[in-house]
């Protein structure tokens, strides 16, 4: 069973494809209102983690690396533009690194080479075993959103808020586990995949700094800051993600430098 469920293709049939990556506790409902902005000129899909949304519920411990190899054959032999968030951030990292012959450019929001030390996500993972993912809303909400997200967009925060709740308890802990073991900084400069490192300006996750180190890390790297944004900002500036996307995807179909 694979690692990861894809939602049905956006857009023309015969369109670049566009792969949309979520952070850890939300699902596709992370990227809801970019899709739309995106499919005129891209076929796009997006993907859960294990026992979040569709995704299958993890039965054994993996890696991050597993999950970019699950993505890959999951997606098939296409080749695709890739955006993803935090863990579908780091995801994406190891993309450009297992599978840089698939990946025509990848675009990394809020993470990081590394996140976290390993002790917090060890004890981040027992808490969601013993007393359920239920218990991590609150930390989850103000790690998150900046200031006035919530009260900008209330309902696609409440539905990610839900979507934590509901997500398996243990595939959670194990995601926590991944990550813990999750450390790329040695590796960047194997990347030779065009890279754009994007941070929320609120993100206290993962600030301009991991941003930095990713774009200054990698043969071919840019930078670029999401105003008014915490660590979602798919869900809490759509439009400015969807232009920074676009941008960029662009920029490498025409062969800027």
């Amino acid at each position: 069973m694979s690692l990861v469920a894809l939602t049905a293709p956006v857009g023309p049939d015969e369109a670049p494809l566009v792969v949309l990556g979520p952070s850890l506790g939300t699902s596709t409902i992370l990227w809801d209102d970019v899709v739309p902005l995106l499919a005129d000129d891209y076929r796009v899909v997006a993907w859960d983690l294990p026992g979040h949304g569709a995704g299958p519920v993890a039965r054994e411990p993996f890696t991050v690396a597993d999950l970019a190899d699950a993505l890959a054959a999951t997606v098939g032999d296409d080749t695709f533009f890739y955006a993803g968030v935090s863990l579908g951030g780091a995801t994406g990292l190891e993309l450009a690194l297992r599978h840089g012959s698939r990946v025509r450019a990848a675009a990394i929001v809020a993470s990081g080479a590394k996140l976290g030390d390993a002790e917090g996500w060890v004890e981040r993972a027992a808490q969601a075993r013993s007393q359920s993912t239920s218990s991590l809303i609150v930390a989850s909400a103000q790690r998150w959103f900046a200031p006035e997200s919530m009260a900008r967009r209330p309902d696609l925060s409440g539905r990610l808020l839900h979507a934590l709740q509901d997500a398996d308890d243990d595939s959670y802990a194990r995601c926590c586990e991944a990550l813990a073991a999750y450390d790329v900084r040695a590796d960047l400069g194997r990347i030779d995949v065009p890279v754009l490192a994007a941070w929320g300006a609120f993100d206290a996750v993962a600030p301009e700094a991991k941003a930095v180190e990713i774009a200054e890390g990698v043969r071919d790297g840019r930078i670029a800051r999401i105003d008014d944004a915490g660590h979602l900002p798919p869900a809490e500036h759509p439009e400015a993600v969807a232009s920074l996307l676009r941008s960029f995807f662009a920029s490498i179909t025409r062969g800027d430098a």
